[in-house]
């Protein structure tokens, strides 16, 4: 028996199609069922106001449509994009049209449902967080509050250019008890504001622009409809934007709270590999700046399991068992599991991690650290473990490269030390496509080198005509002094270094720094 409400199985005739409202440009803003369909899509067409990060959420072919002909891009009518959807349908895939805010608000979307069901396409409709609330709670106002408004007006900027007249009745709006939203209003904010004017409305009326609502490059200007038009045209705001006008605006003073986040407005280059990078990326938007994908390496799987096979099921021949990353523990426990074996091959070996991060992966596996020492580096976990190994035999889970310091000291200390690689650490060919525009345009504002082998590729990577910005335009922030020393010896300079050795240390001197 098939349940309605789920996803259709891929082998059917004809595909389903789930127009999903993206939200505003946060990514937490996305519906658990966006998130749903997203990840059963076979093919994504998303708009351009749609922030990127929500593709990695499906593995689906993803392709960028577009009504405005952008530089290098192409312009896609909604005839084509409704084509696009039905053929795709009609191949047996699910397919997921994914737009920014709301489908429905102002997104077309019921024109592409209307083309479906006119071909017989299922669809389904995934409502979204549409702008005017992101840009009003984000920015710090209450569209409604019962001392200040009970109503809300949401109301087009942009109408269709082939209109001989305006539907708007100004006269109306003028008069309407509550707040009023203008979507894709940028470009008209003097007409907007002087028709109001003309209707009647006071000049006083407290009015503001908010621009890449909910996104760390958010901004917001408030004045009044007499002085608002004047004061975008002095700016540097650009749209994607919303117009909102009345008393509501008065709040902000007093209850905005998203601009006021450690990080707001910076963009940080997060260079740890793709795939692992989610909670650092995760906690970067938390403290409100934006993350940029600066991936420097690639952690892979080994070519050749052969020796790693060899020694697993002799694990509990070990004293103690080390681990100096979250990839160590995975790709060591996982490829127990896959021989057939668990948690018993360890028998009484005991347990070290070099830091809180890595001893948290091992207690997804219900094991439990035997010593992390209280500093995240290979020293100071050489240095815990020197009283405890001396006569022991010690095996450490590696990465194809890494310092020696570890085995160095360990095998000073008394003990007999093997060393097992368990995954590749590789240099990437080039920094992403969208990096190098970032570092190009010159919109990133940091770059956080997490490790020396990180701090060696991203040297090795930097586009030579775009070096003069390092230390410069943009900053360079080390995780440790190790990293740090790194590198230098690779002649890069380094504005801070973190003195808790994790990715929230890291942030935390940059907002140091940036606050000075």
């Amino acid at each position: 028996m098939s349940d309605d409400n789920s996803l259709p199985s891929q082998n059917r005739s004809v595909g389903t199609v789930y127009l999903v409202g993206a939200g505003a440009g946060d990514p937490g803003l996305l519906t658990m069922r966006g998130r749903e369909c997203l990840a059963l899509a076979d093919v994504v067409l998303y708009d351009g106001l749609v922030n990127p990060m929500l593709l990695a959420l499906s593995h689906a072919q993803a392709e960028r449509t577009s009504r405005m002909t952008a530089a290098g891009g192409r312009r896609l009518d909604q005839k084509s994009i409704n084509e696009r959807l039905i053929n795709a349908a009609r191949q047996g895939k699910t397919v997921v049209r994914l737009k920014g805010g709301d489908p429905f608000l102002f997104g077309r979307g019921s024109e592409e449902a209307a083309a479906l069901a006119a071909e017989g396409i299922p669809f389904e409709v995934v409502p979204g967080v549409t702008a005017a609330l992101a840009a009003a709670d984000y920015a710090g106002f209450s569209l409604t509050h019962r001392d200040i408004s009970s109503a809300v007006a949401l109301i087009t900027g942009h109408e269709d250019h082939q209109k001989t007249a305006s539907r708007l009745d100004y006269s109306s709006l003028a008069k309407f008890p509550g707040t009023l939203v203008f979507y894709m209003g940028f470009a008209q904010v003097k007409k907007i504001t002087q028709s109001l004017i003309a209707a009647g409305m006071p000049s006083t009326t407290p009015a503001a622009v908010v621009c890449h609502a909910s996104r760390p490059s958010q901004q917001t200007l408030t004045g009044t409809l007499d002085d608002l038009p004047q004061r975008v045209a002095s700016s540097t705001l650009t749209p994607p934007s919303l117009i909102i006008v009345g008393d509501c605006v008065r709040q902000r003073e007093q209850i905005a709270w998203f601009e006021k986040k450690p990080l707001f407005g910076l963009r940080i280059g997060i260079t740890r590999p793709e795939g692992h990078a989610d909670e650092t990326i995760t906690r970067c938007l938390q403290l409100g700046a934006e993350p940029v994908n600066l991936s420097a390496i690639d952690v892979l799987p080994l070519s050749d399991f052969s020796e790693m096979d060899r020694i697993l099921p002799e694990l509990s021949r070990f004293d103690w068992l080390v681990f100096t990353s979250v990839n160590g523990v995975t790709s060591l426990l996982d490829r127990i599991w896959h021989l057939g074996g668990d948690a018993r091959w360890l028998g009484r070996t005991k347990l070290a991690c070099i830091g809180p991060a890595t001893a948290t992966a091992l207690e997804r596996y219900r094991l439990r650290a035997d010593i992390v020492p209280t500093s995240y580096r290979a020293e100071e976990l050489a240095a815990a473990l020197q009283p405890h190994v001396r006569g022991r035999r010690v095996l450490w889970a590696k990465a194809t490269r890494g310092r020696d310091v570890l085995p160095v000291a360990l095998k000073e200390a008394g003990a007999e030390v093997s060393l097992l690689e368990v995954y590749q650490n590789i240099d990437r060919p080039n920094f992403p496509e969208a990096a190098l525009t970032r570092i190009a345009e010159g919109s990133l504002d940091w770059i956080g080198l997490s490790s020396p082998s990180i701090a060696r590729s991203v040297a090795a990577l930097w586009p030579k005509e775009h070096r003069a910005a390092l230390g410069t335009t943009i900053r360079l922030a080390a995780i440790s002094p190790v990293t740090a020393a790194a590198a230098l010896e690779c002649g890069l300079t380094i504005t801070t270094t973190a003195s808790n050795y994790t990715w929230d240390g890291l942030f935390e001197a940059i907002r140091q720094t940036h606050s000075q």
